[in-house]
């Protein structure tokens, strides 16, 4: 689970919030309008949806293996 983490931070991993990836992934799955995201809303973005954010890995990592 990490290391898919690590991957889709990839060229962003100080700066997630910057990651036109990540964005993508908020603005498709979750209905908010990533273009003006901030480091204070992407943090507590993730606070909030966290349980949201760990399922999505879990099942990210058994596609990924299998």
């Amino acid at each position: 689970m990490v290391a898919l983490l690590w991957n889709l931070s990839r060229g962003y991993r100080l700066q997630p919030w910057r990651s036109p990836y990540l964005r993508w992934r908020i603005e498709t799955y979750w209905g908010l309008h990533a273009d003006s995201l901030t480091s204070a809303e992407f943090l507590r973005f993730c606070w909030e949806r966290r349980a949201d954010l760990f399922r999505y890995l879990r099942w990210a990592s058994r596609m990924r293996r299998a």
